[in-house]
């Protein structure tokens, strides 16, 4: 791994925040800050050690398993036995049967309360080693640093709730038809015009599912003969639309904007690699916070790459719009640039708004070549009025006080925790104004162990290892929300401290380890 520090300096950028009723004005080395610190090279031995260790106990069982000494307690097609070609190959996961079904107790747990910033979690046991579960009909209170409710949206009570439920009376659920039928509802283009007058652009297009919105959507725009050229921690929905386009795709190395300025030299030099033929079109993808590093993307240098080489920009604000800037207007905001200069914004609902969904929005010839030939427009039902009045709702409060006041606190939320974390000891990744705070834990048995102790200390988190993180790059994930206190901060980093002073997790060299209370 590697240690990189971004820096650039452009006076001309600011952000605003609430912090004690003061004013903060920030230059763009500031917002552009942020490190990634090299794994030590004892954790980076242990880790592949206890992962080795794994993989000789897995090969030992699978050796007893065709042996008929432990019983095989996987799912079984039975057509295999008939003579057919086997449906599915249940069993051929050597990592899943192994590894994961020892700690799935840590992972898709059930919640049973609104995802608010405390919650229930439904309590399961298991008796077969995690292979099946039985509920026990009881549940588990938890403060919640797992869900994406960054402003706080996701309530059950409150003006979004009433609005939302006021849809529901006066539309029902479905429309049970698509959008290019008879499935548009004057909600639908309320919502539409709302999102393109806060992005600050021509028009806008939304989508039933933020996942499709990128999976069905890149296509529209990029096709064979064309080149993308993605940031290497591009989210799969961005990978998966890429390569059902049909365009040659390249990834560049993350935030480096060295090697993607290498990349579209070359690949205005060369054109294609086999016919050298120039690209009839070439787009940059990005995001504009990473939901596993909490980095954010360089838009300025983005912009000014992209055109210098007449290129295009894609970005994906899943994780950034509402929760970034002093607008919650993204990334753009942010860094205070045209929203003009980014050719595609791509966003969606399921985060910051409490709402499910997605949007892309840019200039109308755009919007209308996607109306006309997406898939996800054209062939998906049409989005419930729920769920729409509550993006709208939530739109319009982000708007004025209430929305700048949560905007403020999640800002002040993010920096609090992160510096916390960060003074004790522990290795940080990302941005310090991400609300997404990752912390490295690096060995498997020490992702185990944090999310079940922390759970039993009421705390909900979300742990990530191999194979969805580099094997390496093992960590657990904070969410934050402008609906925690700093009551439930604290608590939280209390527990944190306990823990990570129990199971030895201060693994940095850049910064003294200390406890909570020296701080």
């Amino acid at each position: 791994m590697k240690s990189t520090n971004f820096r650039m300096v452009n006076k001309n950028v600011e952000i605003n925040y609430d912090n004690n009723n003061k004013s903060k004005s920030i230059d763009e080395d500031d917002l552009q800050c942020e490190e990634f610190e090299e794994t030590p090279l004892y954790a980076a031995v242990l880790t592949y050690i206890s992962y080795a260790i794994l993989c000789l106990f897995g090969w030992l069982r699978d050796f007893l398993r065709q042996s008929k000494i432990e019983k095989k307690r996987g799912a079984v097609d039975p057509n295999a036995s008939l003579g057919f070609v086997p449906l599915y190959q249940s069993y051929e996961s050597f990592y899943t049967r192994n590894m994961y079904t020892r700690v799935r107790d840590i992972f898709n747990r059930p919640i049973a309360s609104v995802p608010g910033p405390q919650f229930e979690l439904t309590e399961r046991i298991s008796d077969d080693y995690n292979w099946t579960y039985r509920y026990t009909g009881k549940t588990v209170s938890a403060i919640n640093l797992g869900s994406y409710n960054y402003l706080g949206f996701a309530e059950k009570t409150g003006p979004c709730a009433i609005d939302t439920i006021n849809g529901l009376k006066s539309y029902a659920i479905a429309n049970c038809s698509t959008r290019s039928e008879i499935g548009t509802q004057r909600y639908h283009i309320e919502l539409e015009q709302l999102v393109a007058e806060f992005l600050g652009v021509e028009s806008c297009i939304a989508f039933g599912m933020g996942f499709a919105t990128n999976a069905l959507n890149i296509p529209v725009i990029a096709s064979k003969g064309d080149l993308i050229l993605s940031d290497e921690m591009n989210h799969i929905s961005l990978i998966l639309g890429m390569r059902l386009s049909g365009a040659c795709y390249q990834t560049f190395e993350h935030n480096d904007m060295n090697d993607l300025e290498k990349k579209l030299r070359a690949a205005i030099v060369h054109g294609h690699s086999r016919t050298n033929r120039p690209w009839k079109k070439i787009i940059i993808v990005v995001e504009g916070v990473y939901s596993m590093e909490g980095s954010i993307c360089r838009l300025p240098q983005l912009i000014e790459l992209k055109k210098k080489y007449k290129a295009y920009l894609y970005m994906d604000e899943a994780h950034s719009i509402g929760a970034m800037g002093k607008s919650g207007r993204g990334i753009v905001d942010y860094f205070n640039v045209n929203s003009n200069d980014v050719d595609i914004l791509m966003g969606t609902f399921t985060k910051s708004f409490g709402s499910a969904g997605g949007y892309i929005a840019g200039k109308k010839s755009l919007i209308d070549h996607i109306r006309v030939n997406s898939h996800a427009h054209t062939y998906a039902s049409s989005m419930s009025a729920p769920i729409v009045q509550q993006i709208i709702s939530s739109l319009q409060l982000l708007k004025g006080p209430e929305g700048q006041k949560r905007i403020n606190q999640l800002a002040d939320n993010a920096r609090y925790f992160r510096r916390k974390l960060v003074d004790m000891g522990f290795i940080i990744y990302g941005n310090k104004y991400s609300p997404v705070v990752p912390m490295l834990l690096y060995m498997p048995a020490r992702v185990t162990r944090f999310n079940r102790e922390m759970l039993r200390r009421g705390i909900a988190v979300v742990t990530v290892g191999f194979p969805a993180t580099k094997l390496l790059e093992a960590r657990v994930r904070f969410c934050l929300s402008a609906a925690h206190t700093r009551q439930m901060l604290d608590a939280a980093l209390e527990a944190i401290d306990e823990v990570g002073t129990d199971i030895s997790l201060r693994y940095s060299t850049r910064h003294k380890p200390q406890r909570l209370k020296d701080l």
